[in-house]
């Protein structure tokens, strides 16, 4: 066996399957907008009751300190991952060109998003159905850094966003 068979840490029984990207409203917090992205399955979308606990618990974070955001933009990936368990990935632009990232989750058995705890060095990022997203927002930034980067610019960014299957 080669070295290149032995790579890899795909299991034999993985099926791949497509989702779908969806926009939905972005979401204003004290001054940061963010964009809002829904993945899921087309079959077993995003539920509007598990949004707006999400909205609200990114509020609360703001209001709190918990998630500190100030002066930012940037976009939401709401990931329904399994039936009942969701990533909230609330990413934004830093440093001119850095895309920054906080991870919350909520499993089934809570009632609230929170913090996902991440250990070690080498940490998880995004899954290739999240990446869909962050292709198409990596380019709308790229294209407000090449812009005059003005209030016009900012609201062409705002409403640049993706909406297809991943």
């Amino acid at each position: 066996m080669s070295v290149l068979e032995q790579l890899g840490a795909v299991r034999p029984d993985y099926h791949h399957v497509s989702k779908l990207v969806r926009p939905a409203e972005s979401l204003m917090l004290d001054d940061a907008l963010l964009k809002w992205y829904d993945v899921a399955p087309a079959d077993a979308r995003v539920p509007s009751g598990v949004r707006a606990l999400a909205r609200r618990n990114l509020r609360a974070g703001v209001r709190s300190g918990t998630l500190e955001l100030s002066g930012d933009l940037g976009f939401v990936v709401l990931h329904r991952c399994g039936g009942d368990f969701y990533f909230l990935l609330v990413c934004t632009w830093r440093n001119d060109n850095e895309l920054w990232e906080t991870v919350w989750a909520k499993r089934s058995d809570e009632d609230e998003f929170g913090p996902w705890p991440v250990e070690g060095t080498h940490r998880p990022t995004f899954c290739v159905w999240e990446l869909g997203a962050v292709c198409h927002e990596r380019s709308a930034w790229t294209r407000y850094l090449r812009s005059t980067r003005d209030e016009a610019a900012k609201l062409a960014y705002a409403r640049d966003t993706f909406d297809g299957e991943v």
